[in-house]
């Protein structure tokens, strides 16, 4: 039962594929503060760029749409013109600011996760209407860490923003001083950098919040050591069916074999426990090729198609089994026994000479026949 209990923990590494369909249900890394702070530190940056700009163009505005003419008022088509005038001004400045922050808002999740568009994410979810399972999201450990994360973003910013009132106390207190417009032009310029280091404090609740959620994620997606081993079936194949196929595999090759058995001019055997089938083509400069080769119970069904075919079979162990271990179907036999098998083939060419014409019968000692020690075996 222990090792029942052991063997369900989720102690593995999430697989190649639990991630890709993790990401296909569109579960991948993500780190809303990462987000937050992206836009806001955009949003602060292209304020201090286009600030004064923005600032001007709206005054502009104002002036023009608050000081009408009776006519213009009741001038549906100039009222449009002011309209056309009125975003024509505000146009560049606007759109510059939220280019910034719409690139800002599409650059976060990419550094985290990447861009993932899940059809599956989309669809709607009846378990996520479900009032126990979202006091369950509310009250869980997730839960708990968003309330901290929410706790250190409060005491975080409230430290900040008091640090920065009490450092700029001075210039705040003579803006009363001041004239209205430069007044405000202080004022803005002080706004912007004091919302740009409030903001920049949040990226140590990022440098936090970016490993927890990766750790999250992956700790979400561990597998038990079950559920590697069925990914593993279903990637690989059962032991059972890979079995299956590779027998098929050998009885559809030995098939394909004894096909050509037929074709050889000669069948080398052990007698009994080896064979090897041989083919030369005289009108080609190439070395003989091995059409078949067996042992025990294949090698008794070679011979018992070379006999059905008429193949010359000759008994030579030592020249058969240095074919059988040193060649494979298909290729050509290795050149250190070029002379043992050009010796072989010649005795058969002269036997079937012998059979057609008569004359002097061939013979051959097989037990001569030249064989480097590198390519014999022992029976």
């Amino acid at each position: 039962m222990a090792e029942q209990d052991s063997a369900q923990e989720r102690t593995e590494a999430p697989s190649a594929k639990r991630l890709q369909e993790a990401r296909e249900k569109g579960q991948v890394p993500r780190s809303q503060e990462l987000n937050t702070v992206m836009v806001l530190m955009a949003g602060a940056i292209a304020m201090f760029f286009v600030g004064q700009g923005l600032i001007e163009s709206l005054t502009e505005v104002l002036k023009e749409t608050l000081i009408l003419d009776r006519k213009v008022i009741f001038d549906t088509q100039a009222m449009i013109d002011k309209l056309r005038q009125a975003i024509g001004i505000v146009a560049w400045d606007l759109g510059l600011f939220l280019a910034v922050t719409i690139l800002a808002a599409l650059a976060a999740p990419a550094l985290m996760g990447g861009w993932n568009i899940s059809a599956q994410a989309m669809a709607p979810k009846p378990e996520k209407l479900s009032p126990l399972k979202g006091l369950k999201r509310i009250f869980g450990p997730q839960g708990l860490v968003e309330l901290g994360k929410a706790l250190g973003k409060f005491l975080l910013v409230g430290l900040f923003g008091s640090l920065i009132l009490w450092s700029l106390r001075d210039q705040l207190l003579t803006l009363g001083q001041q004239e209205v417009l430069p007044a405000m032009a202080e004022l803005g310029y002080l706004v912007i950098w004091g919302f740009l280091a409030i903001c920049a404090s949040l990226i140590l609740i990022v440098l936090i919040d970016v490993p927890f959620q990766k750790w999250n994620h992956q700790r979400q997606l561990k597998m038990t050591k079950q559920e590697v081993k069925d990914e593993h079936k279903e990637t690989d194949g059962s032991p059972e069916v890979k079995g299956r196929i590779r027998r098929m595999q050998i009885q559809l090759s030995q098939a394909r074999m004894m096909q050509d058995v037929p074709k050889a001019d000669v069948i080398i055997t052990n007698p009994t426990h080896y064979a090897v089938a041989l083919r030369y083509d005289q009108s080609k400069s190439g070395a003989p090729i091995l059409v078949a080769k067996g042992a025990d119970l294949i090698a008794q069904q070679i011979r018992m198609v070379g006999q059905q075919h008429d193949v010359p079979q000759l008994s030579a162990p030592p020249l058969t089994r240095a074919i059988f271990y040193n060649t494979e179907i298909g290729q050509e036999i290795p050149s250190g026994l070029y002379i043992a098998v050009a010796q072989v083939l010649a005795f058969v060419f002269q036997l079937r000479r012998y059979r057609k014409r008569g004359g002097q019968k061939p013979h051959l000692n097989t037990e001569e026949l030249p064989i480097p020690d590198e390519f014999r075996r022992d029976e």
